[in-house]
């Protein structure tokens, strides 16, 4: 899925909360309209159309401010099959995720003679972050808002992600996420921020390699505590090794076997940054 058709079915699939985060009401009804006019056909994939009690909201999302025809040109154009169609005030909100190389050409009316056209263009960057961080619906816009430090507003996103109660809509919220962070980071740094953070909220990493550490001295206990993290830390391992890099051979999975706990844990960091089985086997040999 390519992002503009991403931001598209967001917008859809939300409309309340979008309406919400744009325009700073929550409308009785909102409708999501067909994005094919009269004429000929607007840029379906990537603009959304929705409609309130009172008014048309059309949305476009772009990395890019530059398009053929020029964007002021498409907006007006635009509008005027919108209102011809429907016969209602339309806002008109370009969200424009990356910032252009010159921000001074960032244009947001139409005007030649006597027709002016007015739009507004929304900057991504430099929305304040916990809008989108407090609401599932617009969390994978958050590592594209404004910060001083991307890489630590990318883990916040992925911490957020992994409190998401519903294992269906963290599976889903993280892989939207994910490819709209793939615009500003790379690929390896969202796999590697994703991962461990995974990792670090899991429930079982947390006992193995945190609380675990500092429980169970008791005399009586401490072997039989130690050898069940042992056994839990290896389970996880290798479902997240095989995750990384495929099926693993029983030889392999024999070698794993045998790490104890403090292996087990440099391993679980270390595969974070493995993408074929002979990431591991040079891994097994140091």
């Amino acid at each position: 899925m390519s992002f503009d058709n991403l931001c598209k079915l967001l917008a859809e699939k939300y409309p309340d909360r979008f309406i919400n985060w744009l325009l700073g009401e929550t409308p009785a009804s909102i409708t999501v309209l067909k994005t094919e006019l009269s004429i000929e056909p607007i840029r379906a994939d990537s603009v959304t159309l929705l409609q309130t009690d009172q008014r048309i909201v059309h949305l476009e999302f772009q990395t890019r401010i530059e398009s053929n025809p020029p964007l002021p040109l498409r907006m007006l154009d635009s509008w005027v099959r919108l209102y011809r169609l429907y016969r209602l005030p339309t806002t008109q909100i370009v969200v424009l995720l990356l910032p252009p190389s010159d921000l001074a050409d960032i244009e947001t009316t139409f005007s030649v003679e006597s027709t002016r056209h007015e739009y507004q263009v929304l900057r991504l960057w430099e929305q304040n972050p916990e809008i989108f961080l407090t609401d599932a619906a617009l969390l994978p816009f958050a590592s594209l808002a404004a910060t001083s430090d991307p890489v630590q507003l990318l883990q916040q996103v992925a911490q957020v992600v992994n409190e998401i109660e519903s294992a269906q809509q963290r599976q889903e919220v993280s892989g939207y996420a994910q490819l709209l962070a793939g615009l500003k980071f790379d690929r390896q740094v969202i796999r590697q921020v994703f991962w461990e953070g995974v990792m670090r909220e899991s429930v079982i990493y947390q006992e193995i390699f945190q609380e675990g550490k500092q429980e169970g001295r008791q005399e009586g206990r401490q072997e039989g505590r130690q050898e069940g993290r042992q056994e839990e830390g290896l389970t996880l391992v290798l479902l997240l090794l095989e995750r990384r890099v495929g099926q693993l051979p029983d030889e392999l999975r024999d070698r794993i076997s045998t790490l104890d706990l403090p292996q087990l844990e440099a391993l679980a960091l270390a595969l974070l940054n493995f993408s074929e089985i002979s990431d591991l086997v040079n891994w097994l040999e140091q």
